[in-house]
């Protein structure tokens, strides 16, 4: 059974969530600047909130559809804290002119797929695309249905990415969970867009400047453009971003980095003085931004599009970067059509943005950990059969404290130490407290366990069953095994291909 949607029109009673932090806007109020990233190959663009007031407030709102997150994400982004928003290009060919394209009977699978990551201070973001033929496990996928049940849509194991959405009639939720699978980042909210979305999206922004750096004449997407720069919008638009057999190796991944090239474009453009100062420009944005994108539950009103879209126009064009998850070739097929992870990179990829890094060389506002932080790693280190501490689990995998505790005093030493049992609380970060006059045999542990010094908590000891004052080791959820380094990569690898929105590629 299809997803379920939801418009609301002028008849139709608006529910609670939906009335939720609505106000009239002032007359007359000048048009906000809200830059909302869209999904798949759209992605970005930009809304005017406020203009023509409350009435014209209430009309986008009518424009928005939305379909349940079914308990797939964290909840909606916050504020305050790092944003995860999973943009979903479909292949469904909706509107006029589209059902020329592939397969006109689609039901619209996951087919252009970007995690956006957005740092907590706003000072970076990092667009992570996901390769549709990627080999993945898809979990079962519990789905609310249009009569208002749920049903679990049954999970594949080694299928391709693309087939979490539309297939078996999974819905964009479906899509979440398999993200969350793939790289341990529960996305915050969803976006979705499909064929018609980029051609009215790239109309109504003016057109986007690309560059090719060659002739390129591709029937299959119907782009056929000389050398050169040129701007497009519309039918071209969506040409452009459809092509792959005529750039790089005409697969896939080659289309990948074109519709990366073309995002940045768009980025540009929107950033722009003739997009910003523009009122009319703004206001077609709105209409078709609302009309064109399907947005999770979470995200169903005009005023919480707003707060995103504040949010993320805090970013600077020159810290935003594209990147794709690190890939081969299946092994287990002769003639490569699919690809699998590249288990010497992706997973250190997939770190970075759990852990807040930046892709770029970019100087936080606030530093993660500042010099007093730093410094408690600093200094001398008690020997490992001085270490008393204390381990519970608060988070990570059942058996953890237990096998921590053998590793810490069969291979390194700590014979003092012991199993505490479950924490009173779940964690999100492996925590040691200890009191200052411990604070040697804090770093000894540290060092042992690769704890960073964010994740030493001065504190207050607590006795152990001998009786004797220890240290508490709580293993969060970011837990990985004995032995496992928890301290974060602090930059990019060099060898990840990547590339920033504030410059110019031409596609080859």
């Amino acid at each position: 059974m299809p997803p379920q949607r939801r418009r609301r029109g002028a008849q139709e009673e608006e529910s609670p969530a939906g009335r939720r932090g609505r106000r009239p806007a002032k007359k007359n109020q000048k048009a906000r600047k809200v830059l909302l990233w869209g999904s798949g190959t759209v992605a970005f663009l930009v809304l005017a909130a406020g203009v023509g007031g409350y009435l014209y407030l209430e009309h986008l709102n009518d424009n928005i559809t939305s379909v349940s997150d079914d308990g797939a994400s964290t909840g909606g982004f916050k504020k305050d804290q790092a944003i995860n928003i999973l943009l979903i290009g479909t292949d469904k060919r909706t509107g006029a002119g589209n059902e020329g394209y592939g397969d006109k009977g689609s039901a619209g699978h996951a087919d252009t797929t970007i995690l956006l990551h957005v740092s907590k201070d706003r000072s970076n973001a990092t667009a992570l695309s996901i390769p549709r033929d990627l080999i993945v496990d898809i979990p079962d996928c519990p789905t609310q249905q249009e009569d208002g049940s749920e049903k679990v849509i049954p999970g594949s194991v080694g299928a391709r990415f693309n087939t979490s959405l539309g297939q078996g009639g999974r819905t964009p939720s479906c899509t979440m969970r398999t993200v969350t699978e793939l790289t341990g980042i529960k996305p915050d909210n969803f976006m979705v867009a499909d064929f018609n979305a980029v051609k009215t999206l790239t109309t109504a922004v003016g057109g986007v400047e690309v560059c090719l750096g060659k002739d390129i004449n591709d029937p299959d997407s119907h782009l056929n453009l000389p050398k050169g720069t040129h701007r497009i919008e519309g039918e071209e638009a969506l040409a452009f971003v459809r092509t792959r057999h005529s750039v790089g190796l005409g697969g896939d991944l080659s289309r990948i980095e074109l519709q990366q090239q073309f995002l940045s474009s768009l980025m540009r453009e929107l950033k722009s003085n003739d997009t910003l100062t523009s009122p009319s420009k703004m206001i077609k944005l709105a209409e078709a931004g609302t009309k064109a994108l399907t947005v999770d539950s979470q995200l169903n009103s005009i005023n919480k599009l707003k707060d995103l879209g504040l949010e993320l126009g805090k970013l600077n064009v020159k810290n935003l970067t594209f990147t794709t998850i690190p890939v081969i070739d299946n092994p287990a097929e002769k003639v490569k059509a699919t690809v699998v992870l590249d288990e010497s990179k992706a997973p250190q990829v997939f770190d970075l943005i759990r852990n807040d890094v930046s892709f770029t060389e970019v100087k936080q506002k606030q530093k993660k950990e500042k010099a007093a932080v730093a410094a408690r790693l600093k200094g001398e280190k008690a020997p490992a059969s001085e270490v008393r501490v204390r381990i519970l689990n608060g988070g990570a995998p059942p058996g953890s404290a237990q096998s921590t505790l053998s590793w810490l005093q069969v291979d390194e030493g700590v014979s003092k130490s012991e199993n505490a049992g479950n924490a009173p609380a779940e964690l999100a970060k492996t925590t040691l407290e200890y009191a200052p006059d411990q604070a040697d045999q804090a770093r000894r542990l540290a060092d042992i366990m690769g704890l960073s010094a964010s994740a030493l908590k001065p504190g207050e000891s607590v006795t152990n069953s001998q009786g004797v004052p220890a240290m508490t080791l709580t293993l969060g959820k970011d837990f990985k095994g004995a032995g496992v380094s928890l301290t974060p990569p602090d930059k990019a690898p060099d060898d990840i291909k990547k590339s920033t929105a504030d410059k110019v590629v031409c596609a080859e």
